[in-house]
């Protein structure tokens, strides 16, 4: 594979990832764009020379962190102040976000609807509950491999249904 399509596979697995990793780090909404982009800046020029060691998220945990700290420091005048546009913004969402968010909602409902029921509890409370695969196990009166098993198979199901409805996310 050559660094390109390695780049873009990387890119495509862990947008999400850097996205929230920045935004916890404190980095605000309106810069959150280009820090994303700052990281996997990072990540295109040093991607030959990388060496796995570890996961890949590790390393990029670690870029974001450092642009997070970056974008944090220049947020602060040269008297200390905070900049004052992040004193006056608000911190709700809008109500194009509202209505983008419900829309997800409502398709990622229907492609959970999609998933057999069994998959789909294991899946659900996993995921999206975080809850462990023994307290599922536990819950529902299951051996933990067959949690992991359903949690799989539905996680490639709603995998494919994702993609079929283009949500990201």
């Amino acid at each position: 594979m050559n660094v390109l399509a390695a780049f873009d596979a990387i890119y495509d697995q862990h947008v999400t990832f850097v996205w929230r990793t920045l935004r916890a780090f404190g980095v605000p909404g309106g810069a959150l764009e280009d820090a994303v982009q700052d990281v996997f800046l990072i990540v295109h020029r040093n991607l030959p020379t990388f060496e796995p060691r570890g996961k890949m998220t590790t390393w990029l945990f670690e870029i974001a962190r450092r642009i997070a700290s970056n974008y944090r420091r220049a947020r602060v005048n040269d008297d200390g102040l905070p900049v004052t546009e992040e004193l006056l913004r608000d911190p709700r969402p809008t109500p194009f976000d509202e209505a983008a968010t419900a829309e997800a909602m409502k398709l990622v409902e229907q492609a959970l609807d999609q998933i057999d029921e069994k998959y789909r509890v294991c899946f659900v409370l996993m995921e999206f509950e975080q809850m462990t695969a023994e307290e599922v196990a536990a819950l529902l009166g299951l051996h933990t491999r067959t949690v992991y098993s359903r949690t799989h198979r539905a996680r490639l199901v709603f995998d494919r249904l994702v993609k079929r409805y283009g949500i990201h996310p």
